[in-house]
This record gives C-alpha cells, structure tokens and sequence, in this order.
C-alpha cells in the first residue's frame, strides 16, 4: 500500500510543507475518527483538477466500520462525490441531511476540508454506520460534541495545534481508554467510566464532575514525586500536552486537547489511561538492562585481570618462545574484552563495530607497533553488529593485526591499512601490510601459525571464509601480504 508521501508526489502539486502538515494531521486523526464513531478517508486533490486521490484512511475503535475495504490509491473523478467538491471549493463543511446506502448500509456522509495558512490542501470524508443507530448515551453525546468541535478546527487550520509536543511515547492514552471534558475554566461537566477508574486508582475518593480537574490531580501527587509545573494549566485545557500523574498507588497518563474553533475557549477534553502496569513493566526491563550492562561491565573487569596476570607471568618466564606465546594470549583476552566494555555502555545487544576495530588499533600500536617503525591506518565501516559475531570478528582481526606487524613487517618500517566494507549480506575485513609477503602456497589452517589457525576456526564457524594472499600490488622489495575475512550477517 502507498504511502501518503508517495500519494502526494505522485498525484498532486502539494508542497512539501503541505506534506507536512498532512503527516502531522495524520498522527492525531484517530482522535477524530473515534470520537465521531465513523470512517476518516483523506481525499487529494490530483494536480490535473480532474479529481482525487484516497491518500489515508482510518477506522474507528469504538463503532462499526462502513468501509470492508481499503480505499488508499483510489481514485475518484470529480462529481462523483458532491459533498467533497463542495467542501474543497467552499472551505467548509459540508453534510447531508438524509443517509446514503452503501452495499445495504445506511451511512451518514460530512465532508471537513483541510485547511492549511487559507489553503484547502485536501478534504476529510467522515462516513458514520448507522446500522446500529439507537438513542445516544451521555457519553456517545459526549465524543460526538467534541469530534464537531475538533473537526470545526481542522476546517479552520487549528489543528493539529502549533506547540503541540506530544511525543509518540508507548502508552498514550486514546479516546476509549477514557476521557474527561472539561470547560473554559478548567471544571470538569463529564468523565467516563474509564477515567474515573484511573482516577480511582489514583487514589481519587469523590467525584470528579463539579470539581476543577488541574487542582484535584494535584492533590492526588505522591509525596516526593517529581511534579510537572505545567500540570494544572494543562488539565485546564489551556495548553495541549501529554504528561504523566504519578500518586503512592498508580500512574496514570493524561493528554490534553484544547477546544477552541473561531478562537473561542470551548474547554478541553482530557483523555486518561491507567499505565501503572505497563511503567511498571518499563521499570523490570530498565533494571534487567543495568544487570546486563554491569554484567558485561564485570566480564570486561575479569577479563582484564586475567590479561594483567598473563602479562605479570610472561615477565617471569626466560623462555622467549613462551615470553611470546603469553604475549599473544593477552592479546586475545583484551580483544574480548573491547567487545564486553562496548556492551557495558549499551542498553542493547549490538556493538558498534568501527570503535571496536580503532580500540583494536590502538591496542596494537600500544603493544606490538612502536610509532617510529610502523604506520597504523584504517579504512571504510563495518558497521552495527550482535555480540555472537562482533567477539569472534574482534578476536580475528586483533590476531592479524599482530601478525601483520610481527610477522608481515617483522623489524623493518612499513604500513598496515586495515580495511572494512559492509554489505546487506556480509561484512569484509581486510588488513593489509607491505612487509615481506606471505611464503607461497601458505595453508593457514594446517601450516601457518597458531594464531591463523584461530582466525580460520572463528571465521569458519561463523559460515565465513578467510584467505591469506600475496600482494600483487607489493613494493619493489617484498611482496606484503592481504589477509581478508569474510563473515555473512543480517541485513543492515
């Protein structure tokens, strides 16, 4: 299915200023559409003048739907549906008095132009079901009051409402999750079943209706608990925003929407949803996260107390082949290490991979690399990847990092170039020396050292390969050596 975007670009002369204002119209909408009980389809004028398109379209939560199909990329030609061209060429709301039949179902048909600084950019068509019409409760009159409220303002280009911040937070009230109106001076007229549940838990002993909504949430604040300072003026419905009541018992999330089409104050109504469960729930996973990352915080601890106790034995050992081989091993160990200190400052299970490879330059050039003899360079971005494979790539390369230099280059000066690409399949390393080049017809997993045969043990149980290959593009007096690991990974 298109996108609105798409739709836009496609079909019409909109600016992408317009486009804006639609997206953000398209965010708050439901609002509309629940509260009207009824269908919401936006139609586009097409840039030819011929007709429109049906850029978006949304079902209500709280009744029936009249449309049992998806009318987004359809088109219509101009004429077929009056109350549309009448609302895009009038700039008002247009209605009918009696019900249409759609497929035997009655339907009441508004159409509410979109206006944007004078400018109808597009039409809203709000088809409401009637097959279950009955006598409207308080509550149904309740939402339909406030839904020919909300859609006087979007005819009128007050809404969605400058300053608006409202971000997209997990757990934001909708209107059926309970709803509270309120008048010009803050009072609460009615409240839902639903709210008064949450203020209920909240620690709410009376009523609500009757009573000013800013200063009796307020009483209702835990002691201690951080309090918003706009939290009154906000539930008068003075200024739109989403915020959070926190008491002793519950957490209950509040969302203001200010009524005021033709500039007059008509209230609010407030919508409410209990959340205490759910931040409840975000607590757990917030402190299942810090014991994860001290976890790994501790692995990295361990891990470079093992090094130091390496390092501490190889000074005591005189063999020098022995001296060597602990030398390498805390290698190894700190080139796990970097993964598990990346890990302990996330709260997620992937590791940057480009400030891994410079933490394991930067190792050695401390430790195998003197600045005078050789040249450190790196090249390109590996990119984002889980902890399963970053510790097996991060051993690798530390291993032919230190070969290269001890190895590749031995005691002359020279350049080590390591190089990353990333692709939706594989990632690519490859480091690169201008040394002596690697003996011919060098097998590394059965004649080369023990620190190539771990490289192509990693590399191979992760379903990748590994070549070590002779520089055709060497200097005059060695060959180098490229060494490249390829490994498969997810897309991204």
């Amino acid at each position: 299915m298109p996108s609105v975007a798409e739709l836009v670009r496609a079909h019409t002369s909109l600016s992408e200023d317009d486009l804006r204002w639609l997206t953000e119209l398209l965010g708050e909408w439901h609002l509309l559409c629940d509260l009207s009980f009824a269908d919401l389809v936006l139609w586009l004028p097409r840039a030819d003048g011929t007709g429109y398109v049906a850029g978006a379209q949304v079902r209500p939560t709280t009744g029936p739907t009249s449309y049992v199909e998806d009318l987004v990329g359809q088109t219509m030609e101009v004429g077929r549906r009056p109350l549309v061209d009448g609302a895009f060429e009038a700039g008002r709301i247009r209605r009918d008095s009696d019900p249409e039949w759609w497929d035997a179902i009655p339907v009441r048909v508004e159409a509410i132009p979109v206006l944007r600084e004078g400018r109808v950019i597009a039409v809203i068509s709000r088809t409401t079901n009637l097959v279950a019409v009955r006598t409207p409760s308080r509550l149904e009159l309740v939402y339909l009051d406030a839904a020919g409220l909300l859609a006087r303002m979007i005819a009128e280009g007050r809404f969605p409402q400058p300053g608006d911040t409202t971000p997209a937070r997990r757990g934001a009230p909708r209107v059926g999750d309970g709803l509270i109106r309120v008048d010009a001076a803050g009072v609460v007229g009615f409240a839902s079943p639903n709210a008064m549940s949450a203020y209920r838990r909240l620690g709410l002993v009376g009523d609500l209706v009757g009573h000013p909504l800013g200063p009796v949430t307020q009483a209702l604040v835990a002691p201690g608990s951080a309090v918003d300072e706009g939290l009154e003026v906000v539930l008068a419905g003075r200024r739109p925003r989403l915020l959070e009541v926190a008491s002793a018992t519950a957490v209950v999330s509040v969302r203001s929407i200010p009524l005021d089409p033709g500039g007059v104050d008509h209230g609010a109504f407030v919508l409410v949803r209990d959340v205490t469960d759910l931040r409840r729930r975000d607590q757990q996973l917030l402190s299942k996260d810090a014991t994860i990352r001290e976890i790994h915080h501790r692995v990295k601890n361990n891990l470079q107390t093992v090094a130091s106790l390496l390092r501490l034995q190889s000074r005591r050992v005189g063999d020098p082949t022995a001296r060597a081989a602990l030398r390498e091993a805390v290698q190894r160990v700190r080139a796990i290490a970097v993964v598990h200190e990346m890990l302990s400052e996330r709260t997620d299970e992937d590791v940057d991979l480009d400030e891994v490879l410079e933490a394991l330059l930067a190792m050695t050039v401390e430790v195998a690399a003197p600045a005078a003899r050789v040249r450190m360079l790196r090249e390109g971005s590996a990119g984002r990847a889980p902890a399963e494979l970053a510790t097996p790539v991060a051993m690798a390369v530390a291993e032919l990092l230190q070969n290269a230099v001890e190895h590749g280059l031995a005691d002359r000066e020279g350049t080590v170039t390591m190089r990353s690409t990333r692709s939706a399949t594989h990632l690519v390393v490859s480091v690169e020396d201008d040394g002596w080049g690697v003996p011919a017809g060098l097998d590394p997993e059965s004649g080369g050292s023990l620190g190539l045969r771990i490289v192509t043990t990693l590399v191979t149980e992760r379903g990748g390969t590994f070549e070590l290959l002779r520089r055709a593009d060497g200097p005059s007096d060695g060959v180098g050596t490229r060494a490249v690991v390829r490994v498969p990974v997810g897309a991204g």
